[in-house]
């Protein structure tokens, strides 16, 4: 059963439910108003024939005998009425045939009780006590319109149920058609949604309900899916183009150098060259894999809390390793009092990496090969600057800048794959950190890592 089908059945029952209880309500409230209607006119007939005993005793008077008459034509349905004195005796009743009750239990009870009401089968019962003349009347009858009124409801009831569950069924079933609808139209674009067709959208209704968030949310999904295949097909140009630039040097001076005879020094000048770019390609096969690990970093559920600029401080020691010359120079804006704001969950090795490539960076695109850390403590986030003095990054640039083998036009005479600032944002957002260049002033290049001490 699909979800239409079964919506539609449950609104259909839900409102069969409130249908049902409604008519057995007004049937119910019914009955009770009847029964006690009746009940009244029961009493109003004894009450009656109790007044019209008292005014004339002699039933033979012509006025009585008309009265008694106007009495006989506004009877109930089989209806019985006593007269008894405080002993049961009889002193009136109607009609003659009637029998009655008269025992002693039963008269104390109404006397006790002052009046009395009950029900035998389909025959209603008021017995009641005068206490000004100790009499006692016992009055009853047999409502057959009111049965017959009650039926009627019935049956009318019965049919109105019936009828508004059927229609409430085809209008849910037409209604939760029409609500459904776009999301039978997503289901088919979801179907044929491929990395083909990814730039087909739903149309976007501007109703602002549910719907119109889910057709949204879709949308912009396939947006962020044709965003990511298309970074993925770059990468994989790119990662191509990057893989076969130094493995045709290597095949090139091989070819040369199997076509000609040469000399010892010159067999190792050629040996250092492949060096090189073995060493180049080895560099960029590793970072090719971090990249592809990318979302299995992402998995660290726990990283033990450690010192941010200890860490620094061995990616200082590692730059220098690799570039002897480099100046770099480390600096608090105001030192902490409290270890503790230097504490921060990481994972050494990583965040190390990407500090190195912001330093080494710094240093690649620096005029004077002197790099300037800062760091600063502001209660709520920790700041880390780089900067560096050199050829500012063109502002169109700034936006690609840490898109992977993205290279500015202000590298380009420089030897790179344009992947460590890549790296560097990516194992930076592992640890919740942001990765931002914010060029502060002419020729100074500002590469900002910020972490918020608060989150978790």
């Amino acid at each position: 059963m699909n979800f239409k089908l079964r919506f539609a059945l449950v609104f259909t029952v839900f409102v069969g439910i409130i249908l049902s209880i409604s008519c057995v309500t007004i049937y119910l409230i019914y009955a009770n108003y009847r029964e006690n209607d009746f009940y009244e006119r029961v009493k109003i007939e004894g009450s009656e024939l109790y007044v019209f005993t008292n005014r004339f005793p002699d039933k033979r008077h012509a006025v009585a005998l008309k009265i008694i008459q106007g009495l006989r034509n506004n009877t109930l349905y089989d209806e019985c009425i006593a007269i008894l004195d405080s002993s049961g005796g009889l002193i009136d009743k109607l009609p003659d045939t009637m029998h009655y009750r008269n025992d002693k239990p039963f008269l104390s009870f109404i006397k006790e009780k002052g009046e009395y009401r009950f029900q035998e089968a389909s025959r209603q019962f008021v017995c009641s006590y005068i206490p000004d003349t100790k009499y006692y009347i016992i009055s009853s009858g047999v409502d057959v319109i009111g049965f017959i009124k009650m039926e009627n409801l019935k049956w009318i009831l019965f049919f109105v149920f019936l009828g508004a569950v059927s229609t409430s069924a085809i209008f849910s079933f037409f209604f939760v058609k029409q609500a459904f609808k776009p999301l039978a139209e997503l289901s088919k674009q979801m179907q044929k949604t491929t990395e083909l067709n990814l730039n087909d959208r739903l149309p976007e209704k501007k109703s602002k309900d549910e719907l119109y968030a889910i057709t949204k949310f879709f949308n912009e999904m396939l947006d962020r899916l044709n965003n990511a295949f298309e970074i993925q097909r770059s990468f994989v140009h790119n990662a191509s183009h990057e893989l076969r630039t130094p493995l045709t040097t290597m095949l090139s001076q091989t070819e040369a150098t199997l076509n000609k005879n040469i000399n010892p020094e010159e067999f190792k000048q050629i040996l250092n060259s492949l060096k090189e770019e073995q060493l180049s390609l080895i560099e960029l096969t590793n970072s090719l894999l971090l990249l592809s690990q990318y979302e299995k970093l992402e998995a660290f559920t726990f990283l033990p809390l450690l010192r941010v600029d200890e860490v620094i401080f061995d990616a200082i020691a590692t730059a220098k390793k690799i570039y002897p010359p480099a100046h770099i120079s480390f600096s608090f804006k105001e030192y902490p009092t409290d270890e503790k704001q230097l504490l921060l969950p990481i994972n050494d090795a990583l965040l190390k990496a990407a500090f190195t490539n912001l330093i080494k960076n710094a240093v690649i695109y620096s005029f004077n090969k002197r790099v300037y850390i800062n760091f600063e403590n502001t209660g709520r986030e920790i700041r880390i600057n780089f900067e560096n003095n050199g050829n500012l990054i063109p502002e169109e640039d700034i936006q690609h800048l840490m898109q992977p083998f993205f290279r500015s036009s202000n590298a380009v005479k420089i030897k790179g794959f344009g992947l460590g600032l890549s790296i560097a944002k990516r194992i930076i957002n592992m640890h919740r950190g942001e990765l931002t260049y914010n060029p502060s002033e002419p020729d100074v290049n500002r590469f900002c890592v910020v972490f918020n001490i608060n989150k978790k």
